[in-house]
C-alpha cells in the first residue's frame, strides 16, 4: 500500500511517458526532463512549506481583522496541521495506489482552491474552514513531491536530485516568511494565501507536460478509509478541547465532550490500525525499539519548535515592535545554518554514532529557546534576536540529520518510505499539539495578542516549557538511542544487500523547521 523503493522499472507507468515526460526511471539530473520534473517537485512541496511557516507571520494581522480572539489565531495554524498530520500517510498511499503524478496534481489543485477560499474568507470561521481544507491539500501534494522524484530520475542519480529537492526546498523555506512579511506590511495578509493560485496553475502544467506517470504495482488492497477519519476526528477533537478548555472552562460540557470524543477515537485509531489488512500507519513498525525511540525524540523535541515558532512570530511583532517584514525575516539565519551544517553532521553522526548529537543537539536548542527571554519591549534584533536564532540553528544542524538516519536505518531501505511519513506524522501532530497547549498552560487567550505585558508573560512561561521539553528530548536519547544505528534487532527490519549498503553513506540531509527530518537517500520515497 505504501512505496517501497523497488526498482524504477516495477514502479513505471505502462505507457512510461505522457507528453514530453521522460521515461519514468531513466531520467537523469543534468538532462532538460530532469530539470522539469525537480522544477514541478520543487515548487509544489513549496506551495505546502512556505504556507505552513508564512501564516505564523500574517496571525496579529489576522486577528485585528477579524477582531478575533486568540483561540482563533490558534485554530488558523491547527486546522491546517489537523488535515495535514492525519492525512499525510493516506495522500502517499493514494499516491502509490492511483498515481503519484495524478495525486500530486489534485493535491496542488485543491490546495490553491482553498488558498482562495482563505484569501476571500469573509469571516474568521471561513477562513478555518478553508485552512482546513488546505491542509488535505498539502497531504495529497507533500508526499507525492518526493516520491515523483523517486520513482523518476536513474538510480544513479537519485540521490543528487534529492539533495537538490532537499536544498531548494530549504530555501523555498527561506525566503517564505520574508515574503508573507512583505505581502501583509504591503497590501494585506489575505494575499499570502490569493498568491498560491497562479504559481499552483504553473506547477500542474509542468508536472503534466514534463513528469511521468508512476505508481506501485505491488499497492493493492484497500485504502485506509477508517483509519484516515479516526485520526482526523481523534486529533480535532481534543485539539479543540484544549483550545477551548481557556475560554468555557475545563469544566464545560463542549471541552469535556470533545476531549472524550478525540480520546476515543484515537484509541479506535490504533485498534483499527492493528487490525486493518492495509493500516494507514504500520504499528508493527514501532517494533522496532530504535525506530519507536527515534520517533519519541521527534515528538519532544518537535512540540517544543511547534510552540516557540508560533509564539515567537507574534511576540517579534506584539511585544518587540518588529513590523511584519522584520519578524517574517527574523527567523532567516536558522534555515541558511541548516543548509550549510547539516550534512557535515550528518558525516559526523555516521563517524561517532546518532546518541551524541541526539543528546546534545536538543540541549543546545534548549540554550537558543533561553536565550529568546531576551526578546521582549523595545529588543535589539542584533542584540537580542540574532544570538538566539544563530544558536538554534547551530543546534538544529546538529540534530535533525542523525535523527533522519537513525528513523530510517531502523526499518531498514524496505521500508524507509513508510518510516519517512510516519515520522512527518508524529513531528506535525506534537506541533499541532503545542500550539494548542502551550497557550493554554501559560494563560494566553482572548484578546492576549493585544497586550503586549500579557503576551510577554505568557511567552517567557511558554519558553520554560519549550526548554523542558527539549531537555527532555535529550535525555530520551542519551537512555534510548543505540550508538550502532545499524545493528540488528528484533521488528520488521530488512537489512539492505550490498547493492544498497553504499547508500548508507554521504547522505544530504535537510529539515525545515515547521516540520520533520526528510532525507535526500537513493532509497526512500516519502508517504
Amino acid at each position: 500500500m505504501f512505496s517501497k523503493s523497488r526498482s524504477a522499472g516495477r514502479e513505471t507507468d505502462p505507457t512510461g511517458k505522457t507528453g514530453e515526460a521522460g521515461q519514468a526511471g531513466a531520467i537523469h539530473v543534468g538532462s532538460v526532463a530532469g530539470r522539469w520534473v525537480l522544477v514541478a517537485a520543487v515548487l509544489g512541496s513549496a506551495l505546502a512549506g512556505i504556507d505552513a511557516t508564512v501564516v505564523n507571520v500574517a496571525l496579529p494581522a489576522i486577528g485585528r481583522d477579524f477582531g478575533a480572539g486568540f483561540g482563533t489565531l490558534q485554530w488558523a495554524v491547527t486546522a491546517y496541521t489537523v488535515a495535514l498530520a492525519s492525512l499525510i500517510l493516506l495522500g502517499g498511499a493514494l499516491g502509490d495506489r492511483y498515481g503519484r503524478r495524478r495525486v500530486f496534481n489534485v493535491g496542488v489543485l485543491w490546495f490553491a482552491g482553498a488558498s482562495l477560499l482563505c484569501g476571500l474568507a469573509p469571516s474568521a470561521g471561513w477562513l478555518l474552514a478553508a485552512r482546513a481544507l488546505q491542509g488535505v491539500g498539502g497531504a495529497l501534494l507533500m508526499p507525492g513531491s518526493l516520491a515523483m522524484i523517486q520513482a523518476s530520475f536513474h538510480p544513479d542519480d537519485r540521490a543528487r536530485a534529492i539533495g537538490a529537492w532537499s536544498a531548494f526546498g530549504g530555501v523555498a523555506t527561506a525566503i517564505g516568511p520574508f515574503l508573507g512579511g512583505w505581502l501583509v506590511q504591503a497590501a494585506s495578509w489575505r494575499w499570502v494565501f490569493l498568491i498560491n493560485a497562479p504559481l499552483a496553475v504553473a506547477v500542474v502544467l509542468i508536472a503534466q507536460r514534463h513528469v511521468p506517470e508512476t505508481r506501485d504495482p505491488a499497492a493493492t488492497g484497500g485504502i485506509d478509509v477508517l483509519g484516515a477519519a479516526l485520526s482526523s476526528v481523534g486529533l480535532a477533537g481534543v485539539t479543540y478541547a484544549i483550545i477551548a478548555a481557556p475560554e468555557h472552562g475545563a469544566g464545560s460540557a463542549a471541552v469535556i465532550i470533545s476531549g472524550l470524543v478525540g480520546v476515543a477515537a484515537l484509541a479506535g485509531f490504533l485498534v483499527a490500525e492493528a487490525r486493518q489488512t492495509h493500516p494507514m500507519l504500520p504499528l508493527s513498525m514501532f517494533s522496532s525499539r530504535q525506530f519507536s525511540a527515534a520517533n519519541a525524540v521527534t515528538f519532544a523535541v518537535y512540540g517544543a519548535f511547534g510552540g516557540v515558532f508560533f509564539l515567537l512570530a507574534v511576540q517579534l511583532q506584539v511585544v518587540a515592535g518588529f513590523s511584519p517584514l522584520a519578524a517574517g525575516t527574523a527567523m532567516l539565519p536558522i534555515t541558511v545554518m541548516m543548509l550549510l551544517l547539516s550534512a557535515r553532521f550528518g558525516r559526523l553522526s555516521q563517524r561517532v554514532g546518532p546518541r551524541l548529537p541526539m543528546t546534545v543537539g536538543p540541549l543546545i536548542c534548549a540554550a537558543a529557546v533561553l536565550l529568546m527571554f531576551r526578546v521582549g519591549q523595545h529588543a535589539d534584533y542584533a542584540r537580542d534576536v540574532l544570538p538566539a536564532v544563530l544558536v538554534l540553528g547551530f543546534g538544529l544542524a546538529v540534530l535533525v540529520a542523525p535523527l533522519t538516519a537513525t528513523v530510517l536505518d531502523a526499518v531498514g531501505a524496505e521500508h524507509a518510505g513508510v518510516a519517512s511519513g510516519v515520522n512527518n506524522a508524529v513531528a506535525r501532530a506534537a506541533g499541532l499539539i503545542a500550539v494548542a497547549a502551550l497557550p493554554a498552560v501559560t494563560g494566553l487567550s482572548g484578546r492576549s495578542y493585544d497586550d503586549p505585558a500579557a503576551f510577554s508573560h505568557g511567552f517567557h512561561q511558554s519558553l520554560v516549557i519549550a526548554a523542558v521539553l527539549l531537555a527532555a528530548g535529550a535525555a530520551l536519547a542519551a537512555a534510548t538511542i543505540r550508538t550502532n544505528p545499524l545493528a540488528a534487532e528484533p521488528g520488521p527490519v530488512a537489512e539492505p544487500g550490498p547493492e544498497r549498503e553504499c547508500e548508507r553513506h554521504e547522505p544530504r540531509l535537510h529539515c525545515a523547521v515547521d516540520g520533520p527530518p526528510l532525507a535526500a537517500r537513493n532509497d526512500i520515497s516519502e508517504g
